[in-house]
């Protein structure tokens, strides 16, 4: 069943490549601001050649990786303390529903200021919009722990942290996950948002140097790779989802042929 999920999403973006392909050269669009795929892979793949390309690429990988994983370390932890003491979760609460909706672009204009047009400006903004992905989802999972698992490990007078190991953690660890896999994505978009907009190094700013220069076509082929990496992102966060939570009912039910 997933191989054939794989071979109808495969097609679906044949398909739409196809599409594209088809719309600049019969007029349906300017071939000018939409080039055919064709023209798009054949940029793209000068830019493979190019050195300043995999520059972009490294820089965008890493701010991409240090500010997701900056994200889950905090989130996890700052998650279970917070789930785990009932005082401090009930103080809390107000200041993350007020935190939380604000989008991270609002920011941009106070991490220009204080850091410039440099990485560490994207970082915070990826590592704000990531954090809260994780946390919400920890939050939530340490708060489905079963009441009768509770009362079993005080019964047993589990100390603090065994309680963490053998109760909180493989309870939130499918939200963890899941927390995870919306941070991957929510952080790859803040990467590109952040180099695009303030101009820190990155596939961001080369998309926007290539627009400002009417290198349509280039433009083009770089967002086409922020959309591999999209994809590659998704692919391998469920993979290591997955692979974590094997014991788990839920994946064992979608491992299970319809």
């Amino acid at each position: 069943m997933r191989r054939h999920r794989a071979y109808l999403g495969v097609a679906g973006l044949l398909g739409f490549a196809l599409l594209l392909e088809i719309a600049p050269r019969i007029g349906l669009v300017p071939r000018r601001y939409a080039p055919p795929t064709s023209e798009i892979i054949g940029t793209l793949a000068g830019q493979l050649g190019d050195g300043q390309f995999w520059f972009a690429v490294l820089d965008t990988v890493r701010t991409w990786l240090l500010g997701l994983a900056v994200a889950v370390a905090a989130g996890v932890v700052l998650g279970v303390v917070i789930g785990t003491i009932p005082v401090l979760r009930a103080a809390t609460a107000s200041t993350i529903e007020f935190l939380r909706p604000i989008p991270s672009v609002a920011l941009i204009p106070l991490v220009v200021v204080l850091w410039g047009s440099t990485i560490t400006s994207t970082l915070v903004l990826v590592v704000y919009a990531s954090f809260w992905q994780v946390l919400v989802q920890v939050l939530h999972g340490v708060a489905d722990i079963d009441p009768v698992a509770q009362d079993t490990a005080h019964s047993y007078r589990l100390g603090r942290w065994d309680r963490v190991r053998y109760l909180v953690w493989p309870t939130a660890l499918p939200y963890v996950a899941t927390g995870v896999r919306l941070a991957a994505t929510v952080a790859l978009i803040l990467t590109i948002t952040g180099e695009l907009v303030v101009g820190s190094p990155g596939l961001g700013r080369e998309i926007a140097t290539a627009r400002s220069s009417g290198a349509v076509a280039v433009m083009y082929a770089l967002i086409v790779v922020t959309g591999v990496f999209g994809v590659l992102a998704n692919v391998l966060t469920r993979a290591a989802e997955r692979r974590a939570l094997h014991w788990h009912p839920a994946m064992r039910t979608e491992a299970t042929p319809a």
